[in-house]
C-alpha cells in the first residue's frame, strides 16, 4: 500500500483517511489518481483537467472514503456490489463496512497490478459483483460463481472466524483473504482463455474438468495428500485446480501488497521492479522479509504473519499468475 501525505500540510495520511488528522482537512481516495485527495465543504474535488468528482454516495452509510464520478452515486468499489443486507437486518448493517473497506483495499491492488476490473454494468452475464450477505438468518457459502463473489459478513466477526478457522485447521483466515481467493476465481474465469494459457495452466494447477462437488467430497473425507507440501501452498488448494489458482493467486496477492506497503514505509530499500520474475522477487525478497516479519510477530507474543512455506512448484505457479496481469492489462476491459 502506498504512503500517501496530506496535499494540504504534508502530513502522513492513511488509505482508510477521510480527514488529516494534523489539519483537519476533508479527504477522499481519487481512484483514477491513486491519491487522497481535499474535498471541499460539499464533497467535491476538481482533478487538475477540471473534471469534478464527488464523495462516494455511501460515505456515511459503509464509511467509504473513495470519489464517484457522479453526484449523488456509489464510487466503482461500491457500485460492485450487487446485494446487501436488508434494512432492518441491524447485525448485517453493522458487519457490512468492514467488508467494505477489504472490498476497496482489494479493487485498489488490482488496478495497481493491472488487472481488468469489469463490472456488472459493462458485462451483464459475466462482469464482477459482489453479494454481501449476512448469515443472521440464513445460511451463506462463500464463492464465486460467473463472476459473482458471495462474502458471509460473519466472517467479520474475529472470534467467530477464530473459531472456524481453528476448526478447519486453517492457518490463516482473514476477511481480505477470502476476497483475494475469492477474485482469483474471477480472474481464472475471465484471463485464462486460449488453448496455449489453459495448456500451461492444466499443466501447473491440474485437470480443471475434474468433477468439482466429487473433489470437495474426497478432500473432506480423506483430507490432503501426505505430501502436499511438496507443490501446494496449502491443504485448501489440494481439494481441486480451481482451489490451488485460487488460493496461489491470494497468494500473489498477499506478497505483492506486503512487498510494495515495506518499499513505501522504508523497511525495504530493493526496487521489485528489477525483477525479471515473481519467482525471483519473492526468493530474492519476500522469503527473507517474511522471515523477519514473522520474528517480529513472535517478539510481540503473536503468531507468524506469515505461517506458509513456498516450494519450488509454488514458485512456478505464482509466475504463471504474476504474467496474467500483463494479459489483463493488454486488453480493453476497464470498470
Amino acid at each position: 500500500m502506498k504512503a500517501f501525505r496530506c496535499r494540504v500540510c504534508d502530513n502522513a495520511l492513511y488509505f482508510e483517511n477521510s480527514r488529516c488528522v494534523s489539519c483537519g482537512t476533508a479527504l477522499a481516495f481519487s481512484r483514477a489518481e491513486r491519491a487522497m485527495v481535499p474535498v471541499d465543504g460539499d464533497g467535491r474535488y476538481v482533478d487538475a483537467g477540471g473534471t469534478a468528482w464527488h464523495t462516494c454516495a455511501l460515505r456515511r452509510t459503509v464509511g467509504c472514503n473513495w470519489l464517484s464520478a457522479e453526484e449523488g452515486a456509489p464510487c466503482g468499489a461500491c457500485a460492485l456490489t450487487r446485494t446487501r443486507p436488508a434494512d432492518d437486518d441491524a447485525e448485517g448493517l453493522a458487519q457490512l463496512p468492514t467488508a467494505e473497506a477489504a472490498k476497496r483495499r482489494l479493487v485498489h491492488e488490482l488496478d495497481v497490478l493491472g488487472f481488468p476490473v469489469v463490472g456488472r454494468d459493462e458485462d451483464p452475464d459475466a462482469g464482477l459483483c459482489f453479494d454481501m450477505l449476512s448469515s443472521v438468518e440464513e445460511n451463506v457459502v462463500i464463492g464465486h460463481a460467473s463472476g459473482v463473489i458471495t462474502i458471509d459478513l460473519a466472517e467479520t466477526d474475529d472470534a467467530r472466524r477464530e473459531r472456524v478457522r481453528v476448526e478447519l485447521g486453517e492457518p490463516y483466515r482473514t476477511m481480505l483473504g477470502h476476497l483475494r481467493h475469492e477474485v482469483g476465481h474471477y480472474v481464472e474465469f475471465r484471463l485464462v482463455t486460449g488453448d496455449a494459457l489453459l495448456t500451461r495452466c492444466r499443466e501447473l494447477f491440474g485437470d480443471d474438468t475434474r468433477d468439482y462437488q466429487a473433489e470437495i467430497d474426497r478432500h473432506y473425507s480423506e483430507g490432503p495428500p501426505d505430501d502436499w507440501q511438496r507443490c501446494y501452498i496449502s491443504t485448501y488448494a489440494t481439494m481441486h485446480p480451481f482451489e490451488d489458482f485460487a488460493e496461489t493467486f491470494a497468494h500473489y496477492l498477499h506478497i505483492s501488497d506486503t512487498v510494495d506497503t515495506a518499499v513505501e514505509q522504508g523497511l525495504l530499500t530493493v526496487n521489485p521492479s528489477v525483477f525479471g520474475s515473481f519467482r525471483d522477487l519473492v526468493v530474492g525478497v519476500w522469503v527473507p522479509l517474511s522471515v523477519a516479519l514473522n520474528e517480529i510477530n513472535k517478539s510481540m507474543g503473536k503468531d507468524d504473519l506469515y505461517p506458509f512455506v513456498i516450494p519450488d512448484p509454488v514458485l512456478d505457479k505464482l509466475d504463471f499468475v504474476a504474467a496474467l496481469a500483463e494479459a489483463g492489462a493488454g486488453s480493453d476491459a476497464d470498470v
